[in-house]
């Protein structure tokens, strides 16, 4: 065995579970870089769009029209950075904040499901692989 068989599970592991999340963010109505943004902001100040970048490892050039779309949909509001006049901090409007409060919690219960069918002992070992794993390429 060799290690491209463990990036081709790696790999496909990875996009099971994105399937599967993405299935459900789909059900609520969002897109998963949506989710992944309102998930970002919730229970936090408002942050620059770099900031916001840096969190969700969004791109640059998608970032800017996931915000278009969600300013237009009401659910974050822009704010005027204080501390550098030349840009502005988003956050989460009153009903952006609402929705996160429902679907985030709903959508941490909806993978808790799938991941209950490990056992403890399992899901240790996971995170100790994935870990060991990660630490080769940083």
């Amino acid at each position: 065995m060799n290690h491209l068989s463990l990036v081709k599970e790696l790999v496909q592991a990875y996009q099971a579970f994105e399937a599967h999340s993405e299935s459900h963010i789909k059900e609520m109505g969002l897109t998963m870089t949506q989710f992944d943004i309102l998930a970002t902001l919730g229970n936090q100040p408002p942050m620059t769009c770099k900031e916001l970048g840096e969190k969700t490892l969004v791109s640059k050039g998608t970032m800017t029209g996931v915000l278009e779309r969600l300013e237009a949909k009401g659910l974050i509001e822009k704010f005027v950075n204080v501390e550098d006049g030349r840009s502005y901090k988003i956050g989460l409007s009153k009903s952006g904040d609402k929705l996160f409060k429902m679907v985030f919690p709903e959508h941490v219960e909806y993978l808790g499901k799938a991941f209950s069918k490990l056992s403890k002992k399992e899901m240790e070992q996971a995170i100790t692989v994935l870990r060991e794993v990660k630490a080769i390429f940083n």
